[in-house]
């Protein structure tokens, strides 16, 4: 029986919990950049991505349908440099997150070498959940028409 580790997908569609919280696998897989996805509240999603040594001018957001897509483009070295250890990687990456339905880009910032993507869910008023109330009709009164019995019985009441 082969396993397939489906949290790298799940991961990038957002707004879609439950189907993702029943299917991750509780699996990691390392991709460059490293992001989180956060969750506020039921209507406000954020994505951060760890982005040192990017500067905001190579950086590229976009939204497409459904898809999210965010590319950064590192500047040309001005020199070349020899490295004794190499830990920070500054290369050029593309990421795509599928964003569930009436989920849309509200802000994005980028300060201190995160960049910071919050998405907000806008149900239209439509398509939200109505409570209906229920009411109690009165009862009505019987009338009984040609019985002479029935007639008597109310009368003496």
């Amino acid at each position: 029986m082969r396993n397939y580790d489906l949290s790298p997908l799940l991961r990038q569609w957002i707004g879609f919990d439950k189907l993702a919280n029943s299917m991750q696998g509780g699996q990691d897989s390392q991709g460059f950049p490293p992001y989180n996805i956060e969750k506020t509240d039921d209507n406000h999603y954020r994505i951060s991505l760890a982005l040192a040594g990017f500067k905001q001018s190579e950086l590229d957001i976009e939204v497409e349908g459904p898809r999210l897509t965010v590319r950064g483009k590192p500047a040309p070295a001005e020199k070349q440099v020899e490295y004794l250890h190499q830990g920070l990687v500054h290369k050029e990456f593309s990421l795509t997150f599928t964003l569930a339905e009436h989920l849309n880009v509200d802000n994005a910032q980028f300060e201190n070498g995160l960049l910071h993507i919050d998405l907000l869910r806008q149900v239209p008023e439509a398509l939200q959940p109505q409570r209906i109330s229920i009411g109690s009709a009165a009862p009505q009164e019987r009338q009984v028409l040609d019985n002479p019995a029935a007639t008597e019985q109310s009368e003496q009441q």
